[in-house]
């Protein structure tokens, strides 16, 4: 079998459906699915019960009663058949021309970890969209999550990663972390020097939270995440990654000097103009991208959101291990 594709599952069971029937569309017929379930109380699994035995793939689950994200992920790995070893999110839909890309592109250059990116489907909400963009714009320091010109070094991550199995059990898959783990992970097989590239046409559509409540409480816990992949990994803290501290500094300095502008005009007029100016990019990537105004409004919306999330939770880690002496950080 050439491909295992992978997913945790926790709940979500209209998501966790629409996941596995995008899958009934793939043109390719070499692969397995493998769900590794936590959800409490094993009620996901009968509601998937009319996926068994379908025609189009296999369907295995792994269950295990509030396993992590991590342990469900290896748990799966453990009963896969494939070559490679696919990991998507169950809030994901699979194009089904997805695994033909990801083969073409492996027949012309063998990798043994690759990626791909992530773009909001057109029946996509309008803050699903705006979401997206904010989480994929250059702008917003999105870009390294899977471009073709993305900023520092590319590193896949969990929503749509791949993965030899030999390279997998090398590096004795994911680690005990609960957040960053896909990126955790993609480190360790750079380091071990297994080949790694992004396959730009191999992308999924990916949903992502629904409430901006929802999504920042996802963001902060990716900014608090990255403080405890510098921990382990000193070396992969970029100044890339601080870019949404810094961020929420400024933003909340320039807030703060309002009461103040006629004492300090020159300073005061130059963060104005600077975030003016960045929100005005973001709103015209937005909308060059989507052909919405309604859309664009919100990507400076989200994207604000986003970056103030990360960049609090980068902040209230660094926190807990420098100055509160706590020796595994914030538990995420």
């Amino acid at each position: 079998m050439k491909f295992s594709l992978i997913s945790p599952t926790f709940g979500r069971p209209e998501e966790v459906t629409e996941f596995l029937e995008s899958l009934l569309t793939q043109n390719h017929t070499d692969f397995e699915v493998i769900l590794g379930d936590g959800t409490p109380g094993d009620t996901l699994r009968p509601l998937l019960r009319r996926f068994e035995g379908n025609a189009r793939y296999p369907l295995k689950i792994y269950y295990e009663e509030f396993v992590s994200v991590s342990d469900g992920r290896n748990r799966a790995a453990e009963i896969a058949e494939g070559e490679y070893f696919v990991f998507l999110d169950s809030d994901c839909i699979i194009p089904s021309e997805y695994l033909n890309r990801v083969e073409a592109h492996l027949q012309k250059e063998p990798l043994d970890v690759f990626g791909g990116p992530d773009v909001a489907h057109k029946d996509f909400t309008a803050l699903q969209k705006a979401i997206s963009y904010s989480m994929t714009s250059i702008f917003t320091t999105g870009g390294i999550r899977g471009k073709q010109k993305h900023v520092g070094q590319f590193h896949p991550r969990g929503f749509n990663m791949g993965i030899r199995k030999a390279a997998f059990e090398a590096v004795k898959g994911y680690s005990e972390f609960r957040c960053g783990e896909d990126i955790e992970l993609s480190i360790r097989l750079i380091k071990a020097g297994f080949k790694t590239g992004l396959i730009p046409e191999a992308f999924v559509y990916h949903k992502r939270r629904t409430s901006l409540k929802q999504f920042y409480k996802q963001v902060f816990r990716f900014g608090a995440a990255r403080i405890n992949i510098w921990k382990r990994h000193p070396e992969e803290l970029k100044l890339t990654h601080m870019f949404p501290f810094f961020f929420s500094l400024g933003l909340l300095g320039t807030l703060l000097l309002l009461p103040f502008f006629q004492v300090f005009p020159v300073l005061f007029a130059s963060l104005f103009l600077f975030f003016s100016f960045y929100f005005f990019l973001i709103f015209l990537g937005s909308l060059f991208e989507n052909r919405s105004l309604y859309v664009a409004g919100l990507a400076v919306v989200t994207s604000i959101t986003m970056l103030l999330g990360y960049g609090y939770g980068f902040a209230r880690n660094y926190i807990a291990y420098q100055w509160q002496g706590k020796q595994n950080g914030l538990l995420l």
